[in-house]
């Protein structure tokens, strides 16, 4: 049981390339994870190795019963709960059979599957979901659910190979540690991509995932991130130097070329003298030419790549000098009663309340609190209830006028409808003049092409950084920041940035996160369990 890939190249519908050159092979049992930031086509990757993707050049073999949890499940929501798991025609072949049917392709189909609801079952029990119905329509269910009943398949299936793509995604903290749990004990052979930190730390190697192919990391992803420091921390911290190797590797480039000229007109000098026929001349001339034209490519190349490195390098450490400086001085005095709650409880359309007990706690400004518990158990609501835009059903909430902003896993504060430009502009309390407002806007890596881009076909990273100016346009620091999910959509270079930014606001932050090492980066000190 084995994957093998050779010079898998891939190429977007519009005939953009997106990778090429990918070499990999993963053996019986191996526990490998493909890394990268998002576009760089892991899902599509994934969804070639899995048979579901089509259009791509080279060899890939892929020995063993394979199973594949995908990220998103959009298109199953009309299908029920067995459609979506491939086992609609087992069941309709048991219900036939049990129904005197004796249709041989009905055995045959059901060879050795003639306890499939059976183990449906059991799978559902363990994955937390029992009592799901399999002919119920997938979209009765929630996220985590869904994730959750795609998690089961591996039990049901018993596969030699999983591919999971994303598979923390709408987990809560119990499903999740049930994953790593399964992640330590299969046997099976594992191919996955994730954000999450703790998941990684269970696959060696590490694949990033890069256009001209694939990058191996020997360890898991703490050496991972280690080498990546290790690779990056010139380009981080010591712009100055880079700066200085490119301006170095651009004379290089210009000394070569002249004395490639040079070599080159002597040779035509020395060609004329011994009578060369004009024919032979014309050749070398050509040939020159090419090599000339070649060895330019090539340090084009270098020089591009090392410009490119620079300018992402210094734009991410731009944006967190900027929030930095933002976030630097907070308003209220540390200690200050915030928000304090006696015996609330919040009552949904029938009356029934959402907590078994009340909720009595303080926030005070300078608290970094994280809001914990399973999905469904009110996280949001409560932090609904904490910024105001909902009312206990009983008990007594009593909130201090602040300042609040809220950063959400679907940045909410950004209208899909406008522009980047237009809604900056909604946000510009400090009222920028307009090439001001370009400046700031650059700093956030929106360059002039994209101003009249449409929010709604921003990336997550895209999203992370415009919420991110929008604070910044806005006349001060909130005093209290919420983040809800805020890394769901981001890949591992956003999540890193963000924990960094948030570690060095000072005012009073209240989380709800699921990725325990973001927790730790920001900073948490308390915990409100419901």
């Amino acid at each position: 049981m084995y994957i093998s890939a050779q010079q898998i190249n891939y190429h977007t519908p519009n005939g953009k390339p997106l990778f090429s050159n990918v070499h990999f092979t993963l053996q019986k049992g191996d526990k490998a994870a493909i890394a990268g930031p998002n576009g760089a086509g892991k899902t599509t990757l994934l969804r070639i190795i899995a048979g579901q993707e089509k259009q791509f050049s080279g060899d890939l073999q892929v020995t063993g019963h394979l199973y594949y949890v995908p990220q998103h499940y959009g298109h199953f929501n009309r299908l029920t709960v067995a459609a979506a798991l491939g086992i609609a025609p087992l069941l309709d072949a048991l219900q036939a059979v049990e129904q005197g049917s004796t249709d041989p392709h009905h055995y045959e189909l059901l060879e050795n599957q003639w306890d499939i609801t059976a183990r449906c079952e059991e799978a559902f029990v363990r994955w937390g979901i029992a009592g799901i119905d399999l002919q119920q329509p997938l979209d009765q269910l929630s996220g985590g659910m869904k994730t959750r009943l795609f998690l089961s398949g591996i039990d049901i299936f018993e596969p030699d190979i999983v591919l999971l793509d994303e598979p923390t995604n709408h987990l809560d903290r119990q499903a999740r540690e049930q994953l790593l749990q399964w992640m330590r004990q299969t046997t099976c052979t594992v191919l996955l991509t994730s954000h999450d930190r703790e998941l990684l730390r269970r696959c060696t190697p590490i694949w990033e995932l890069q256009p001209g192919g694939i990058k191996a990391y020997g360890g898991n992803y703490d050496f991972y991130a280690e080498q990546k420091s290790i690779e990056s921390a010139a380009l981080e911290h010591n712009l100055a130097h880079h700066e200085k190797t490119f301006k170095e590797a651009k004379l290089k480039q210009q000394q070569t070329m002249e004395r490639k000229q040079h070599a080159d007109a002597q040779a035509r000098k020395g060609a004329r003298r011994a009578n060369e026929p004009k024919i032979l001349i014309n050749g070398r001339k050509m040939k020159a030419e090419v090599s000339t034209a070649k060895l330019k490519q090539v340090h084009s190349d270098k020089v591009s790549e090392l410009r490119a490195d620079m300018q992402e390098a210094a734009a991410m450490a731009q944006v967190q000098r900027i929030m930095k400086g933002f976030f630097d001085n907070p308003a209220l005095p540390h200690g200050k009663v915030l928000a304090e709650a006696q015996a609330i409880n919040y009552a949904y359309e029938n009356g029934e309340a959402l907590w078994p007990e009340p909720l009595s706690f303080t926030i005070r400004s300078g608290n970094r609190l994280a809001i914990t518990g399973g999905n469904g158990s009110g996280k949001t609501t409560l932090l609904n209830l904490l910024r105001g835009s909902i009312g206990p059903s009983s008990g007594q909430l009593h909130r201090s006028p602040c300042t609040t902003l809220l950063l959400d896993q679907d940045y909410s504060l950004i209208d899909r409808q406008k522009t980047v430009l237009e809604q900056a502009e909604a946000y510009n309390e400090t009222r920028l003049e307009m090439p001001m407002l370009h400046t700031l806007l650059a700093n956030f890596l929106f360059l002039p092409d994209s101003w009249d881009k449409r929010c709604a076909v921003l990336s997550g990273g895209e999203m992370l950084r415009l919420a991110l100016c929008c604070m910044v346009l806005q006349n001060k620091t909130p005093d209290i920041i919420f983040l809800d999910e805020p890394v769901n959509n981001l890949d591992l270079r956003n999540i890193e940035m963000l924990g960094k930014i948030f570690a060095g606001y000072r005012g009073t932050l209240i989380v709800i996160s699921h990725d325990a090492d973001f927790l730790s980066e920001v900073g948490i000190t308390e915990r409100l369990e419901l």
